[in-house]
Parts: structure tokens; C-alpha cells; sequence
């Protein structure tokens, strides 16, 4: 019998298997292979072949020549991960299950019996990760007394992510990435220190919202508004929607002077921030109102040479915020500062409005010669484009 095409030996062992004739089908699947050593399917088949006949180690041998020929194969890793597991081999089983699950294709493109596989898989990865984040913890706690969570901040995240607890996010502006700076998705308080006064403001920006807010919010415009022609992607939900809106109180770098007498101390406030000021483009400042049951899909900023501070107003309960790893809690009045260009998201699950004062701050690792620099190549790329005035929308997003 001449066999010379991997597709119809998979075939002939397939239908040998199915009538119970391993032998033959091993035959078959033996000879493919020394006709064709490269040929993922068969090393696949071949393997699972040797794995329903009990023969482990050489299923095991087999798996390894399917991953030499494809290493990030999902079949062959999710196979060895379930022979480890037969066996006993916990940590053995959970770094293959890790690999399987990374390739892992969508659940509808699989078999009843390849998703209950997963369904282990996941379970037995879950177990890995509690017992290795476990192990790790004691060690660093055993030399970790009298130090405070602060001082402790950046090396339990390096723990997190070492252990596979937290997936690792990096700035990616759509628009402007300034090099070198740090990668931070929270900046520390301690950088800004006019944070606090900023701060005390809020009972009055409160006041001020509250009190334009009983007139109507006709100023309040979707948040979103991409022009016709320009990739919609992630926005088609909440593209000129009034369910996100803001009331714009600097814009393109200037003051809006329509709302300049209704929020004096809140433009107050917003002169203590160390506001870029770049031209045509910076200082900007918002109003944000997230409606109920509305969430702001995952997306990046335009530039890590800024960052966006954020001013909680009106926040019910079940709204969160999430930048790359960590998630917060807005808490009125208290204020934070994130890079907006790691991935971030926000949402509203609750019945009532969500308010926010947000507004963009210099990035604190920049020169004062780097940001003013960072005006002049700006302001040389909007004279050479002829730009007059950028869209609200494309701004901030």
C-alpha cells in the first residue's frame, strides 16, 4: 500500500479508528510519517492515536515532533497538558495548560470533547497559578516586614505579573509617543504637587455643575463625534451619542468663554494644574457625563507627553475605571492622574449620572526644554497640514 499524501492518510486512519482497527491505523499514520515528517496533522493524529492506547510516553514523543513542526500548536499542547494531568504532574500540566489556553481558537469552532477539555484546562491552570502566586507571596512576606504598601507598590505588581496574575499593558498613543518615559498607568500623587489644592476645590466645582445642571445641559455635546470617512472601530456604539457627553470649558487651548462666568472656581481649580500649554491644541478641560448602564469601551489616548487628571464630581454606586491592570474606584473628590495612551475603560452600571471633571496635565517626566519643543513640532506638523482647528473628538479620545 502506497500512501503519499498526509490529508488521505489522515483519512484511512480516521476511518481505520472509527472501525476499531487500531493496528491498521497506526500502520498507516506510521507510514505518513516517514513520507512526510513534517506534517503537523499526522504527528496530531498519530499522538492521539498513542495516548487512546495507553502508550504515554511515545504519545508524549509524538506531541514533541508536532511541536517541532508548529510550537504553538493548541492540539498538541492542550494533549500533553491532559497526559501530565492523567499522570499527576500539576505544574507540568499547568504550564502546558498556560500555552493551550493562550492559542486557544474561539469556543464555536470547537468539538463538545475539545471544550470540556478547555473547561480542565482552565481549571487545572487556575490551581497552578493559586499555588505558584502562593509560594512566591511567602517569600517575598518572609522579607517584606516593616515595609509599607507604597514602598511595596511596584514590586507586588512585578510579582503579579512574573506570576501571571495580571496581563502586562504599555503606552501606545495613537498620535505621539514621546520616548523614554516611564510606563505607568497611575502616576503617584507625589508628582504633582498641587494635587491637593486642586482637590479642595471640589465642593465648589460641585456647586457650579449642580447649579448649570438645574438650567438643562444643552452645553453637555457626545463626547464622541468622528467625522464621516474616519474608522468608526469601537466607537460605533457611542459615536455621536448622547449617552457619554462632555461640556467643553477649554478648548484648542483656550477658554470657552460662553461658560467662563457660570465656572469661575472651577477654572479657578484648573489654574493650579500644570496644564500643557501647546498651540492650537492644549489646555483642554471637560465636563464628562457617563449616562446609566453605559460603558466606554477599551481605547488609547494620542500622547504620553500628556496625561489626563481625572476629578470625580457625582459617582454612584457600580462605576469603575481601568487602566491596563488596575482597576479603581472613583471617590468624589478624590483626584488621580493616569496615562491615557495604556489601554483604559470606564463604565456606569448604575441608574444614575456620573460625573467627572477631566482635564489634560503636562507628563512630569518632561523637561521644561522637552516641552517646549514638544509645542514647536506640533505647531510645525499643524502649519505644514494647514490645520486651523482640530476636531473635539479626535482629541481627547
Amino acid at each position: 500500500m502506497t500512501i503519499t499524501l498526509p490529508n488521505t492518510a489522515n483519512a484511512s486512519a480516521i476511518q481505520a479508528m472509527a472501525a476499531g482497527d487500531r493496528k491498521r491505523a497506526r500502520d498507516i499514520l506510521e507510514r505518513a510519517i516517514a513520507l512526510e515528517p513534517n506534517s503537523l496533522q499526522v504527528w496530531l493524529n498519530y499522538a492521539g492515536l498513542l495516548r487512546a492506547s495507553g502508550e504515554e510516553d511515545a504519545a508524549m514523543d509524538a506531541l514533541t515532533q508536532a511541536l517541532r513542526v508548529e510550537p504553538r500548536s493548541f492540539h498538541a499542547l492542550l494533549m500533553k497538558g491532559l497526559i501530565h494531568d492523567k499522570r499527576g504532574h500539576a505544574t507540568e500540566a499547568g504550564r502546558a495548560f498556560a500555552l493551550a489556553l493562550t492559542f486557544a481558537p474561539p469556543a464555536d469552532r470547537l468539538d463538545a470533547a475539545t471544550n470540556a477539555a478547555l473547561d480542565r484546562a482552565r481549571d487545572v491552570y487556575q490551581t497552578y497559578i493559586d499555588g505558584l502566586t502562593d509560594q512566591v507571596w511567602q517569600a517575598v512576606n518572609a522579607q517584606s516586614s516593616g515595609y509599607t504598601q507604597q514602598e511595596r507598590r511596584r514590586l507586588n505588581k512585578f510579582v503579579d505579573l512574573a506570576t501571571g496574575k495580571i496581563k502586562r499593558y504599555d503606552s501606545h498613543p495613537s498620535d505621539f509617543f514621546f520616548p523614554d518615559l516611564p510606563q505607568l498607568e497611575f502616576y503617584d500623587d507625589e508628582l504633582f504637587p498641587w494635587l491637593k489644592t486642586y482637590e479642595s476645590y471640589t465642593p465648589h466645582v460641585i456647586e457650579e455643575f449642580t447649579a448649570y445642571a438645574q438650567r438643562g445641559m444643552d452645553g453637555f455635546k457626545p463626547y464622541v463625534s468622528i467625522p464621516v470617512g474616519a474608522p468608526v472601530d469601537q466607537w460605533a456604539e457611542l459615536n455621536n451619542s448622547v449617552r457619554w457627553t462632555s461640556l467643553l470649558l477649554k478648548k484648542n487651548g483656550k477658554i470657552v468663554e460662553e461658560y467662563a462666568p457660570l465656572f469661575p472656581k472651577t477654572l479657578e481649580a484648573l489654574s493650579h494644574a500644570d496644564q500643557p500649554v501647546t498651540h492650537n491644541r492644549s489646555p483642554v478641560s471637560m465636563i464628562s457625563a457617563l449616562q446609566p448602564h453605559t460603558r466606554i469601551p477599551p481605547h488609547h489616548g494620542v500622547s504620553n507627553a500628556r496625561l489626563v487628571l481625572h476629578l470625580p464630581l457625582i459617582v454612584p454606586e457600580n462605576c469603575g475605571f481601568r487602566v491596563g491592570s488596575e482597576t479603581r474606584e472613583w471617590v468624589v473628590g478624590k483626584a488621580w492622574v493616569f496615562d491615557d495612551c495604556v489601554e483604559h475603560e470606564a463604565w456606569n452600571g448604575s441608574d444614575k449620572l456620573r460625573v467627572v471633571l477631566l482635564a489634560d496635565v503636562w507628563n512630569p517626566f518632561l523637561t521644561t526644554y522637552e516641552r517646549d519643543q514638544y509645542d514647536v513640532v506640533l505647531r510645525a506638523m499643524d502649519t505644514f497640514h494647514n490645520e486651523v482647528e482640530l476636531p473635539d473628538s479626535l482629541a481627547y479620545l
